[in-house]
Formats: C-alpha cells, sequence, structure tokens
C-alpha cells in the first residue's frame, strides 16, 4: 500500500470537510475579487460626484452610492482589499511575534522563559483597543502602517502563550533529546524540529487571528480611529450606519459591507476548523 507524507494526508483530510472547502473557495472569490477591483469597476472610490448622492441601487450604480455620491460596489471592492490587507499584515507580524517569544521562553526556559513571560502577561493585560483610540487621537493623520504595528505589538501574546505550551510539551520528546545529545545547535533543534511539529497550531491560530483582525479593523473604524476617513475599507462604510436616516432608509450604503466582513469572517472560522480537523482527524 502507497504511504503519502503527512501533509498530504492533511490536505486529504481538510478536502474531505466539504463546508471548509466551501468556505475557502468562497474566501478565494471575495480576495479575488477586491485585488481585481480595477478591472471589474471603472468608478473611482474616493472621487467624489455631487450629481449621485445618495442614489438607490439603479442600472447605473447596481448597489446605489453613498452620501459623496461614489458608487457602493467600487468602494465595497477597494475597501475590501484595504481591510483584508490589513488583517493579513497584523496576523503575519503576530504570529512570528508570538511564535519567536514562545519558542525562545519554551526552549530555553528558566530566568529567560519567566522573563519573556512577564513581557506576556503584560501585552496580554494591556487594553489595545484603548491604546490604539488614543494613539490615533493624538496622531489624526496617522497612517495605516502605524495602525497595523501598533495593533500587532500589542496583540502577539495570545499566540506566544499558546507556541510556548508546544514547544515544552514537545521538547521533552526523546527526537528532540537525541538531537541535543549529538551536539545540535539551539537553532537548528528549533528550526528542524521543534517548529515543523507544532506548525498546525501556529496555522490555526493564525487563521483564527485574521477573523479576529477584521473585526478589530471593522471596529475601530466604524468608531472613527481606525482606516483614515479619505480610505475606503469595510469598516469606514459601516460607520455611515451611525446615522439613523442610512440605517433605517438607505440600507444600500452599509448593508453589502455588513453582509461581506459577516460572509468573510465566518469563512474564515470554517477554514480554520477545517485546517484542526484535518491535522487532528480524531476529533
Amino acid at each position: 500500500m502507497k504511504s503519502y507524507s503527512p501533509w498530504i494526508t492533511h490536505l486529504y483530510n481538510f478536502a474531505r470537510h466539504k463546508l471548509a472547502m466551501g468556505s475557502l473557495i468562497l474566501l478565494l472569490l471575495i480576495t479575488i475579487c477586491c485585488l481585481c477591483a480595477p478591472l471589474l469597476t471603472s468608478y473611482d472610490p474616493i472621487a467624489i460626484n455631487l450629481d449621485a448622492i445618495n442614489k438607490a441601487p439603479s442600472s447605473e450604480h447596481w448597489l446605489g452610492t453613498d452620501k459623496g455620491g461614489r458608487d457602493i460596489i467600487a468602494r465595497l471592492l477597494y475597501g475590501g482589499t484595504v481591510t483584508l490587507e490589513i488583517a493579513f499584515s497584523i496576523t503575519l507580524l503576530i504570529s512570528i511575534l508570538g511564535t519567536l517569544v514562545g519558542t525562545i521562553a519554551g526552549y530555553y526556559g528558566g530566568k529567560i522563559d519567566n522573563l519573556l513571560m512577564r513581557l506576556t502577561d503584560f501585552v496580554l493585560i494591556f487594553p489595545l483597543l484603548i491604546f490604539v483610540i488614543v494613539l490615533k487621537t493624538i496622531f489624526k493623520e496617522a497612517s495605516i502602517l502605524v495602525l497595523v504595528v501598533s495593533i500587532s505589538i500589542l496583540s502577539w501574546g495570545v499566540c506566544a502563550r499558546l507556541v510556548r505550551g508546544k514547544v515544552l510539551a514537545e521538547k521533552v520528546n526523546e527526537y528532540i533529546t537525541a538531537a541535543i545529545s549529538i551536539g545540535c545547535p539551539p537553532y537548528k533543534v528549533i528550526l528542524k524540529h521543534l517548529l515543523p511539529n507544532i506548525m498546525s497550531t501556529i496555522v490555526v491560530q493564525a487563521i483564527l487571528i485574521a477573523a479576529s483582525m477584521i473585526t478589530v479593523e471593522t471596529s475601530l473604524s466604524f468608531l472613527g480611529f481606525g482606516v483614515p476617513a479619505n480610505v475606503p475599507s469595510w469598516g469606514n462604510m459601516i460607520s455611515d450606519a451611525i446615522r439613523p436616516q442610512v440605517l433605517s432608509h438607505q440600507w444600500w450604503i452599509w448593508l453589502p459591507a455588513g453582509i461581506l466582513i459577516t460572509l468573510t469572517i465566518v469563512a474564515i472560522n470554517f477554514i480554520g476548523e477545517g485546517v484542526k480537523r484535518a491535522f487532528n482527524p480524531q476529533q
């Protein structure tokens, strides 16, 4: 009987999870549409058009326009690109920082572990949203890069603790002891033996972080402390629903963005569940 590599087996297990596969297709479709925005719409998502303010859906604007006369579909596509880029960038930074801190703390232990875990505790208890709001209040013209970096620096604590726990569980295994006993330097033990065996945990955690970061971006933008108002994003589109008139009678301005946010977050969570089951079929 032909044997397959573990990764091929994991991919096969994931492909059998129909809900996860459907969610992956949906997420890819949304992402591709957003990235191909210049090809799918000719409208400028930023330019003000005073002749088309708050227009209901029509043959010219399929999902209507907003208070600036800007096409909703164009803002959905370009705004989706901004929101997804922010979420995935923060996820990447959090995963790198959390994995680095968690791996070093778990592998070396002792004083290094205590120092890094106290730093992690500080990050976990630090009020992220309040800090970002204060930062944006002080630096009103802060760029998206500042938003990404500030959120990333204060959000890696959970990932670090999770990775540390997995490293502590793995480093007592015989293959780690054997690698150390034959004189492998620590970086080789970590890169060649530890990380490959905890990668599934890191991947699942990163997927779940991506979903939560979309929520963080939309929440901050809704409150006016996220993406600058002149940059289209799903959160900025939702913020228009603050006005009762828009919420009650102009559903096309905020509802499509709300639906896309919900679908994207649900899809990412189902993908995470599928990946988790693929790496641990006994679940």
